[in-house]
């Protein structure tokens, strides 16, 4: 299955916002209640109820002149997916169309996806009281787009900032974007085509990586290819232990209480 991903071109965006509005409608997710301390904090982060935000980014030019930069700040589907690595009960995974998809059945809580991303996008929705949570993040709208449908927020952008389609045509799309723009915005390029195997969205960007609040060059934490490949494997063992212990114990104690029996019964009989 070919894969698909998203093409966001900062240059096109006039921060709208209809792409976190439609995120909302679409997913059933609720408003949040916010402070007024300008439109650039409102919401300040993505949240459990918040997959998409706008980031203002105020930028100083020579004489004293200001530009406004913006930046979609959600999931990036990354191909080597930090959370996918560590999620414990699979309710995380590389989906073969390329986006990070979740089921959140599945989710145990542990916010494991929450250290180990390189970007801070899950987030944790529960009680800290009762233990209980599930995680969020954006899905790339997973139902949609496995039925043959754009994403939500794509569908919405009334500038066309956002596009969906096969990601091999998007970087070539995205780097000619990129040499139209070189000459207004020198430092402009292509971020996501290489950085962690290869992001399923992908960023047009007039500035370093670094203004927009991303990593220059992201990696998988060390901890998280550990937990893949040595501390679950191990964990597992332990676990497998622990069930064998708990199955010799009641063998062990099922026979000491037979013996018991039969004891008595013997004492009994000769009485």
């Amino acid at each position: 299955m070919v894969e698909k991903a998203i093409l966001f071109d900062t240059t096109k965006c006039m921060a709208c916002r209809a792409c976190q509005v439609a995120c909302k409608q679409w997913n059933g997710l609720d408003a949040e209640k916010t402070r007024n301390r300008g439109s650039y904090e409102n919401p300040v982060d993505i949240s459990p109820d918040t997959w998409i935000k706008m980031k203002f980014i105020e930028v100083g030019r020579e004489g004293d002149k200001v530009d406004w930069l913006f930046m979609r700040r959600a999931c990036l589907h990354c191909t080597e997916a930090p959370c996918a690595k560590v999620c414990p009960t699979g309710a995380l995974y590389s989906h073969e169309m390329g986006f990070v998809a979740y089921e959140k059945e599945l989710c145990s809580g542990c916010g494991y996806c929450t250290e180990f991303c390189p970007f801070d996008t899950p987030r944790l929705r529960g009680s800290g009281v009762t233990g209980i949570s599930k995680a969020e993040k954006c899905t790339m709208c997973q139902d949609r787009v496995v039925n043959g449908l754009e994403p939500a927020c794509v569908k919405t952008c009334p500038p066309n900032a956002l596009t969906f389609g096969n990601r091999d045509e998007l970087i070539v799309a995205g780097k000619q974007r990129v040499q139209q723009i070189k000459r207004d915005f020198p430092n402009a390029s292509l971020y996501g085509e290489k950085e962690l195997g290869g992001l399923h969205v992908l960023n047009v960007l007039t500035e370093a990586p670094e203004v927009y609040g991303l990593l220059a060059k992201p990696e998988v934490p060390a901890a998280a290819i550990a937990w893949k490949s040595v501390i679950q494997p191990v964990g597992a063992v332990v676990i497998g232990l622990t069930v064998v212990g708990l199955g010799l114990n009641y063998l062990v104690a099922r026979a000491t209480v037979k013996n018991e029996a039969e004891e008595d019964r013997l004492f009994a009989s000769k009485k």
